[in-house]
C-alpha cells in the first residue's frame, strides 16, 4: 500500500510536532505548515490525501484556507482541528470540511484513528 500523505496545518509548534510524530508512527507521510498561506503552498507542492487544519492561525486562518482550496477546485478532504467549540466556527467550518475535531476532546491517537477512517484505512 502506498503511504497516504497528510498535511498538518497548525500554528502551535509543540502540538504540530506531537501530532506529526503520531501520524508518522501510524505509517503516514506527513508534511506540515504553520499558517494557512504556507498550507496552501504545501497543498500545491505535496498533493496530500487529507488535510488536518487548525482554524485559529496567523497570516491566514484555516477557514479562509479551506475556502481558497474550494475556489481553486482542489478536492482534498479536510478535518478541522480547533480549541473552539462555538457554533459560529463550527457551522462555518462544516461548509468546507467533512469533519470537525475539538483538540481538547481527543488524543493524538484518536486523531490518527479518525484520519485512517477518513482515508478508508483499516
Amino acid at each position: 500500500m502506498d503511504s497516504k500523505k497528510i498535511l498538518v496545518v497548525e500554528d502551535s509548534k509543540s502540538y504540530l510536532w506531537i501530532l506529526s510524530q503520531k501520524l508518522i508512527e501510524e505509517g503516514f507521510v506527513v508534511t506540515t505548515a504553520e499558517n494557512g498561506e504556507d498550507g496552501l503552498a504545501a497543498v500545491e507542492k505535496d498533493k496530500p490525501d487529507l488535510i488536518l487544519l487548525d482554524i485559529e492561525m496567523p497570516k491566514m486562518d484555516g477557514i479562509t484556507m479551506s475556502k481558497r482550496l474550494k475556489e481553486a477546485n482542489i478536492q482534498v478532504p479536510i478535518i478541522f482541528l480547533t480549541n473552539m467549540s462555538d457554533v459560529k466556527h463550527i457551522s462555518e467550518a462544516t461548509e468546507t470540511a467533512s469533519e470537525y475535531i475539538i483538540k481538547s476532546d481527543i488524543s493524538v491517537e484518536g486523531i490518527a484513528a479518525r484520519a485512517k477512517e477518513r482515508l478508508g484505512i483499516k
